[in-house]
């Protein structure tokens, strides 16, 4: 197999792993993945949610269910946008934004941990072909 067809398995191999080790060490929140996914996405001011579903990459649907949870558990608000009946802005609460904060400390330091020992520059070309990728597949049905 060459390099451009192990890219792929790859790719998929290292993010479901870095996620799942984030996971863990996140795991003392009481939060599951999609949880402090949604959250950490979610900026301030907020976003709609489909806008936020899009973000987030998940279903509508499914992403309904997840806030559901959240509100009930006083992470986030649902507030209706003016002018449109049926769309409603999701933002984080203030406990919201104090978990924001602790899952980006406990991210960076695993981010740093992992790229330790790996060229700064070497680090730069993988995140620029990575944004090339995800740019790519992002104008595939426009």
């Amino acid at each position: 197999m060459n390099t451009t067809d192990h890219f792929g398995v790859l790719l998929h191999e290292v993010a479901r792993s870095w996620r799942t080790e984030l996971d863990r060490r996140l795991r003392h929140l009481g939060l599951s993945q999609s949880q402090w996914l949604v959250l950490i996405k979610l900026p301030e001011e907020g976003l709609t949610q489909t806008a936020l579903a899009r973000k987030v990459g998940i279903e509508g649907s499914t992403l309904v269910r997840l806030l559901d949870r959240l509100q009930a558990n006083g992470w986030i608000e649902r507030r209706d946008v003016p002018g449109d009946r049926r769309a409603k802005r999701v933002v984080p609460t203030a406990k919201a934004k104090t978990l924001q904060h602790e899952v980006a400390v406990i991210a960076q330091a695993l981010r740093e941990q992992l790229l330790a020992g790996i060229d700064p520059a070497r680090v730069a070309i993988a995140a620029e072909v990575l944004s090339q990728l995800r740019q790519k597949l992002e104008n595939l049905h426009d």
